[in-house]
């Protein structure tokens, strides 16, 4: 006699509210040693400002983004803005006003940050939001980022960590341009993401040695 079973329904992520309909995803899963809690914490407490300077891939990857940025500015007759001081970015000190912004958590469960800007055509413009005002943003030649890290555990001693970052674009015309973008930036943006939950592994690692 053949016993059939139900699988539990799948848990919605913030991002299917935040962000239900998009034009573009990427998602990265990794397996870390580590209780889900020990592992959020790592999660909100590595600097990201930091991950170029330790990972030669996604140094590369900044140094031929702002190169080609560099270009199309100098062919349009364009003048770069200045470069941001370099700072600490850690999620849990990303604040609910301003240009990347918490948009929601669930320790130890789910963080969710996200953006909204134009950043193809050789100019990175990040628009000032509160959080609050993200899923309601609609306005005409931009797009918005959404980005969920979640937390499930798998098995008795591991976390799986999962990491999406989706994109829509808010008109057709910017559609059109970011798809074009993004047909060439998106493996770029699976190394950047691949070397974030890289960067956890070790913190958690660092912080709980093997005896």
């Amino acid at each position: 006699m053949t016993i059939a079973t139900m699988s539990p329904p799948a848990a919605a992520l913030m991002l299917d509210w935040l962000l239900p309909e998009f034009d573009a995803t990427v998602v990265e899963h990794r397996v870390i040693e580590g209780d889900p809690e020990a592992i959020y914490r790592a999660i909100t407490t590595v600097d990201m400002a930091e991950i170029p300077h330790r990972y030669a891939a996604v140094r590369l990857l900044f140094a031929a983004r702002g190169a080609a940025e560099r270009l199309v500015n100098a062919l349009l007759g364009r003048t770069m803005p200045a470069p941001v001081p370099e700072g600490a970015l850690r999620l849990c000190d990303m604040p609910e006003h301003g240009d990347w912004v918490r948009l929601a958590d669930d320790p130890p469960d789910e963080f969710a940050f996200g953006v909204v800007g134009r950043f193809w055509g050789g100019e990175t413009v990040w628009e000032t939001i509160d959080a609050d005002h993200f899923v309601a943003f609609d306005r005409p030649g931009f797009a918005k980022i959404g980005c969920s890290i979640s937390l499930r555990p798998y098995g008795a001693a591991r976390t799986l960590v999962s990491y999406e970052a989706r994109t829509q674009a808010l008109d057709p015309e910017s559609r059109a341009h970011f798809l074009r973008y993004w047909r060439v930036v998106r493996p770029g943006v699976a190394i950047v993401m691949r070397a974030f939950l890289h960067a956890v592994a070790e913190e958690v690692s660092d912080a709980n040695p093997a005896p």
